[in-house]
């Protein structure tokens, strides 16, 4: 099992970047840019180290853009949401409600209603009390809601990747007390066809990924018998890793088809045919598709610091910023062919302060980025910024406008659009 060798992919080239720097003279600066056959080849990648006609989620928490979306529906990927706004983007990426796994803490009555009105008809629930809102609202509208249990479970300890469970948690139904009694988990207007699993995230181990996803699928295991009710559809989750805001290429899970297939095998013996394996990814999938393209205003000395102040911010790549998840990113000169300079005779990488325009000490892109030198004027690309950029930002920020949103495939422009935040009258 390796994640050292690349996934197959062509070089970002001066044409890419001439490409990149002629958007933004259209377009304006700053702007992203995403590469959908790269959403496409990631998609190929992920399916292929998976069990066999498992089930792949797109968790649009990581870009709900709806080109990205529907590249991923044509792809083959189910839509995995957490609210009512990543609702609307799969189905106007061409997604009906009944694709949608609707998952995530603190479901209010509305947002229920609203996701059942649109076809919704699988929900991953974190506890009993979860399960009985979805049950209420399903009764209400005549239907029967399938629903998955998340499970708050030990998992196997693996030191990768950021945990989402295996602790005190909002996420997920504890076990650690005891299996849940089936009793408490019947209700009307819903139907228990499954459990959730998502123990980790960002893992570029697979081993521990692996280990992980064992161990979800012997507790799978142990809960079906302890219920008697056979399983239909099991989330293992996924923890795919991929860089952020720095070069490097996504890693290749070559290892992880044979032994989540024999794990599978051996503790749910004849899953096939009756039991859908299903994993889910947002990072992965489309993390290495987006660029996002911003100037350079000025450069600055200030106390031995240089400052590189760009036209774009923590409103425009926020990366989580705002629960302190913000890794010092890496930010290049554009190279388009026909340019004076080229990665081979540019001045050597130091550390430069990025900031942002806004005015607030807090923008900082990054204090300590390894760069080289920029100069007022130019163009810089962040790579792999393609998951948790504009969405994940601080949009709202001071007023500014969104960047530009550009989709592209085979060097072609697909859509150009932007966010915008508005207000409307309630009443």
């Amino acid at each position: 099992m390796r994640t050292d060798h690349p996934s197959p992919a062509p070089d970002r080239t001066a044409e890419q970047d001439g490409l990149a720097a002629e958007l933004v003279g259209r377009y304006g600066s700053p702007l992203y840019v995403y590469d959908l056959d790269r959403v496409t080849r990631a998609a190929a990648d992920l399916r292929a180290a998976l069990p066999e006609h498992a089930r792949l989620y797109y968790s649009l928490k990581a870009n709900p853009h709806p080109e990205l979306v529907r590249a991923l529906r044509l792809a083959g990927c189910s839509p995995e949401i957490c609210s009512t706004g990543e609702l609307a983007a799969a189905l106007e990426a061409g997604f009906a409600g009944a694709d949608c796994l609707y998952g995530g803490p603190g479901k209010t009555a509305g947002e229920l209603r609203e996701a059942l009105a649109a076809g919704v008809r699988t929900f991953s629930v974190e506890s009993p009390a979860d399960l009985r809102r979805v049950g209420a609202e399903a009764r209400a509208l005549g239907v029967t809601a399938r629903c998955l249990l998340r499970i708050n479970g030990t998992g196997a300890g693996a030191g990768v990747g950021l945990r989402m469970t295996g602790g005190p948690s909002q996420f997920g139904h504890d076990i650690t007390d005891g299996l849940p009694d089936i009793a408490e988990l019947t209700v009307d207007g819903t139907e228990l066809c499954g459990l959730h699993f998502f123990p980790l995230t960002n893992a570029s181990d697979p081993q521990g990924l692996l280990a992980e996803a064992v161990a979800s699928i012997r507790t799978a295991a142990a809960l079906e018998a302890h219920w008697g009710v056979p399983l239909q559809l099991l989330d293992l989750g996924g923890g795919f890793a991929c860089p952020y805001a720095a070069p490097g290429e996504r890693p290749r899970y070559d290892g992880l088809r044979e032994p989540l297939t024999a794990a599978l095998n051996e503790h749910l013996p004849g899953w096939r045919g009756r039991l859908e394996p299903a994993f889910e990814s947002g990072r992965y999938l489309v993390g290495d598709s987006g660029r996002l393209i911003c100037t350079v205003t000025e450069v600055k000395e200030s106390r031995g610091t240089t400052y590189g102040v760009l036209d774009s911010g923590i409103n425009h790549l926020g990366g989580l910023s705002g629960v302190g998840r913000l890794p010092s990113l890496r930010a290049e000169p554009l190279r388009p062919a026909g340019t004076t300079g080229s990665p081979g005779t540019a001045a050597p990488p130091r550390r430069v302060a990025l900031v942002g325009p806004l005015c607030t000490p807090a923008d900082v892109i990054s204090r300590a980025a390894e760069t080289t030198p920029p100069r007022a004027g130019e163009l810089l690309a962040v790579p792999n910024v393609g998951a948790y950029g504009a969405t994940a930002s601080l949009l709202g920020f001071l007023s500014r406008p969104a960047p530009a949103e550009i989709t592209v495939r085979d060097g072609r422009v697909v859509s150009a659009d932007r966010l915008v935040l508005g207000r409307r009258p309630l009443h």
